[in-house]
């Protein structure tokens, strides 16, 4: 007997809870219905406008529609962001898809659509912004708010719900390949703009994902999905605070499963993770959601399951609720495990009625809930030749806050005085990135993740290069653009052309660095790792051979994480760090160069000084750091948090601001005062770092725990107050229990964590005091100017 579509249902009345609604549903729903909506199907949209086609690869078993939509669908996987489309055309699509979805269950249920949007929504035409990594140069929240919202404006416009960002893996091997991914190497720094970035993202009406949950970036050797071997100290300590931060502040409503096991339990099948400690102790209720293929990995990879159906039951049962990117172990595998007895449906409806509640939170089951997208309500439906073009995902909005984020990212690193150029004479611009458009996108930017695979297709936004910027910026400079060498090949053939383009110059750009791809297929991204931090390529050998002229030589580095760059730490004029700064990259760098924009970015990752002492980043103990028994010497060239400005600073004025006893629930207070002793307008960054001397578990000798961006005009001062909790000098202690220990405390102000200028130092008092989830994460900060 089939259902008659009724409009009247309980799980419509909007004057109920989404609870009561989804439990209504659910009641009505058969096994099939159930698990129809635990799964997405992978489909790209049609570039005519007419219904999404399933992707197919070796990855994805076929699917066909007609089977599958009677009984619903969970989710549409990346209809965007799996061929180039025209955003009209695509929302078009994607709406007369979710018409045939909603018409073809007996419930009117549509599909929730999901799109990456880690550097921008992954979508041709669209905004590519600067990757996570240079987000963290920023030390900006508010800033990567501001992008979190555009970037899910725009999204929400076309029909999308959920993006599966931000990452909050924390940086532990430079060589992994998704560094670029990531926002830094420090939990606090991760934990704010990953925060800051999904409630943008959220108050846009997009359901952010925090991923990858939990060890991802602690991988072996630096592989990608590779074995992970941590401790419950640094998982506790290190790997999990940013998540913890984002779960309790930033509204999020979806949690992406890590790829990797932790101490033999892969990740997709610990209930200790996803239903203890995430939704038990942190009070999390959203969805969790499969990373790709991750549930079939179960079987395939971790070998913890013999069957797709075994894998099915052993992930439901921790705590995954979709099986993503299409279906898989979730389908007749999972029924085939619920109508033998092995799996009890309870299970199927603890994760359907995580699943429901959140469509009815986006409207879905509202009875006036409309296919038609935002950008299309007033358009011609008829007309889908008419409708293409009339839509535009790079606004001049948006490129002016890409543009913003890439100035605010990038780091001067070093400097001899040649910075910034004035009359520059003759300038000679060399490197494999001086005049490539795909120099500044990270992986998961459309162009580099999809783009390549359509290379008759335009790229679809501008991408002005720094060759070409740098003629905008110096027009009275001779300017000759020099490859000298590929990004990654071994062809040293370029060097004498570029070696003489550099002695008939006056100063010498070189544009080194990365080229963004997927498995292998690029220098820097997902599957791209590295042996050793060496420059790709002979891009090194290219560089010494400049410097070796005695020309000025400003190496300019776009680049997916930090290398080593041999003498040229010492022996370049200037270096200019940007970390994949996106399609405003050229000229952000140009202006950098030019002084036009004063740099104010800090490095969210050490730059190592060998390209061989890995894993090793700030966040290290004493036996960590260089010693008279190991020849090995992992001490950074350059520190996290460091990064100069073309004006000067002062700090001085430490001040203890209460009593130097505080007890163990208490709080301790500190000031300074910052005055821009240069002669033109810049950006400080004040960092706060704890020092615990003595504890009873081996400690960092350094930890961020605070940090205040600081713009003063030329001569002017402002008072910069940190309020610390004692409960931000927490840690695990060796029973396991976070503690806040009795001791000698230091509050070390700097300019880097290898650079602290003033020191106070507290005492906490009392005994050994036990916290939780509940602590208080920040410390209270507050700038105020000088009158």
């Amino acid at each position: 007997m089939t259902e008659t579509k009724t409009h009247s249902a309980p799980w419509r009345d909007t004057a109920a809870t989404a609870q009561e609604r989804a439990d209504s549903l659910i009641a009505a729903m058969t096994l099939r219905e159930k698990t129809a909506q635990l799964y997405g199907v992978w489909v790209g949209a049609s570039s005519e406008g007419g219904e999404v086609a399933p992707h197919q690869n070796e990855m994805n078993p076929p699917v066909d529609l007609d089977t599958i939509l009677p009984h619903g669908l969970g989710q549409l996987t990346r209809p965007f962001g799996t061929a180039p489309v025209d955003p009209a055309l695509g929302a078009l699509s994607l709406q007369r898809t979710q018409q045939r979805i909603a018409a073809a269950n007996r419930f009117g249920i549509p599909a929730l659509v999901h799109e990456e949007c880690l550097a921008g929504f992954a979508a041709w035409q669209a905004t590519a912004y600067p990757v996570p990594l240079a987000w963290g140069a920023t030390f900006n929240a508010e800033l990567i708010r501001t992008m979190g919202a555009a970037i899910g404006a725009d999204m929400r416009s076309v029909g999308v719900h959920q993006g599966l960002a931000p990452v909050l893996d924390v940086v532990r091997d430079a060589r992994w390949g998704r560094v670029e991914e990531t926002i830094g190497e420090d939990p606090y720094l991760i934990g704010t703009l990953a925060t800051a970035y999904i409630q943008g993202l959220e108050s846009s009406g997009i359901v952010a994902t925090l991923k990858h949950f939990v060890g991802y970036s602690a991988s072996k050797a630096g592989r990608n999905l590779a074995p992970v071997s941590v401790g419950a100290r640094e998982l506790a300590d290190v790997l999990l605070p940013p998540f913890e931060m984002a779960i309790r502040e930033s509204g999020v409503r979806s949690v992406m499963h890590a790829y990797t096991d932790l101490d033999g339990v892969p990740t997709a099948a610990d209930a200790s993770l996803l239903t203890d400690l995430l939704r038990d102790t942190w009070g999390f209720n959203g969805t969790v959601v499969a990373d790709y293929f991750g549930v079939a990995f179960l079987k395939n990879l971790h070998a913890v399951a013999g069957s797709f159906g075994e894998a099915a039951a052993a992930a439901l049962a921790a705590g995954v609720d979709v099986e993503l990117p299409t279906v898989h172990a979730f389908g007749d595998h999972l029924i085939a495990e619920v109508e033998a007895g092995r799996v009890p449906v309870s299970l199927i409806d603890r994760a359907l009625h995580r699943v429901l509640v959140q469509k009815i939170d986006l409207g879905l089951l509202d009875e006036d809930w409309s296919a038609v997208p935002a950008v299309l309500q007033d358009a011609n439906l008829q007309d889908a030749a008419g409708l293409e073009g009339s839509v535009t995902l790079d606004t001049e909005a948006n490129r002016k806050l890409a543009a913003q984020i890439a100035e605010e990212s990038i780091v001067l690193v070093s400097n001899n005085g040649v910075l910034p150029l004035r009359s520059p004479g003759r300038i000679a611009v060399v490197g494999p990135n001086a005049d490539n458009t795909q120099a500044f996108l990270g992986c998961y930017s459309f162009p580099a993740h999809v783009g390549g695979q359509h290379p008759d297709v335009p790229v679809g936004i501008e991408l002005p290069t720094v060759a070409e910027a740098l003629r905008a910026e110096f027009p009275g400079s001779p300017i000759t653009v020099t490859e000298g060498c590929s990004v990654d090949g071994d062809s040293t053939e370029g060097f004498d052309d570029a070696v003489a383009a550099a002695a008939a110059a006056d100063v010498v750009v070189a544009v080194l660095g990365d080229r963004a791809g997927l498995f292998g297929r690029g220098t820097s991204g997902e599957g791209c790792d590295v042996e050793s931090l060496v420059l790709p390529g002979v891009q090194q050998q290219l560089l010494d051979r400049l410097i070796q002229t005695g020309k000025p030589v400003v190496l300019v580095l776009l680049t997916g994480r930090p290398y080593a760059v041999g003498s040229a730490a010492e022996d370049a004029a200037a270096i200019v760090q940007a970390f994949f700064p996106g399609e405003e990259g050229g000229p952000a760098v140009a202006k950098v160069l030019s002084g036009r924009v004063n740099p104010g970015g800090r490095l969210p990752v050490s730059i190592p000084a060998r390209p061989g002492a890995q894993p090793s980043t700030y966040l290290a103990s004493r036996l960590a750091r260089a010693s008279s028994v190991s020849n090995i010497d992992p001490a950074a060239a350059f520190p996290f948090g460091h990064g100069l400005s073309y004006t000067t600073f002062e700090w001085s004025g430490l001040t203890v601001d209460g009593p130097a006893s505080v007890p163990v629930d208490g709080e301790a207070a500190a000031s300074i005062t910052v005055t821009n002793t240069g002669d033109r307008a810049g950006t400080e960054l004040v960092q706060l770092y704890l020092h615990d001397g003595v504890a009873s578990v081996v400690r960092p000798e350094q930890k961020l725990v605070g940090y205040a961006r600081v713009s003063l005009e030329p001569g002017a001062s402002a008072k910069v107050s940190f309020t610390v909790p004692a409960d931000v000098t927490s840690f695990t202690g060796r029973d396991g229990r976070r503690i806040v220990e009795p001791g000698d405390i230091e509050l070390g102000f700097g300019a880097s964590s290898g650079d602290i200028c003033l020191r106070a130092s507290v005492t906490l008092t009392g005994e050994a005091r036990i916290v939780d989830h509940t602590r208080r994460l920040h410390c209270g900060v507050t700038v105020t100017p000088d009158a």
